[in-house]
């Protein structure tokens, strides 16, 4: 109610989604830049890892990802198409990926999988490694 009365975001026409509006985006950035630099201190740096995770990568960690897993959100297709009649749209079905994709629900998997390409030896160390990111979880309760 304070948020939303301070004009700092807004519902999202998506259950569980909000919008960020200028004054609070406004907030977020100055916080984010102190805290950036306070981590850029300490020696990491900024990475980026991707949006979608293979569905073998959270398999491979069942037990971590458990207490979430209802919450995750698959992609299966690459592409729509129009429905007949064209007024709506629909998944392709000729365009089903080989391996379906969650939409990042945590980057632990993925950030580990990188690390185990770039840390070859002990000389590699210390990696301190930041990043900023948006996670996708649909929470039964909002």
């Amino acid at each position: 109610e304070v948020i939303q009365a301070a004009e700092l975001a807004d519902q999202s026409p998506v259950k569980g989604c909000m919008v960020i509006r200028p004054t609070g985006m406004a907030l977020w950035d100055a916080l984010r830049s102190a805290l950036d630099e306070r981590i850029k201190e300490s020696g990491a740096q900024n990475a980026y890892f991707p949006l979608f995770i293979p569905v073998s990568f959270l398999s491979k960690e069942a037990e971590h990802v458990e207490g979430f897993a209802k919450e995750c959100a698959v992609v299966t297709h690459h592409r729509l198409r129009s429905t007949e009649g064209g007024k709506a749209v629909e998944p392709d079905p000729d365009a089903e990926l080989e391996e379906p994709l969650i939409v990042r629900p945590t980057s632990e998997t993925m950030i580990w999988h990188m690390f185990q390409k770039w840390i070859m030896s002990y000389r590699d160390l210390p990696l301190k490694v930041n990043q900023w990111a948006n996670v996708v979880r649909w929470e039964l309760r909002t």
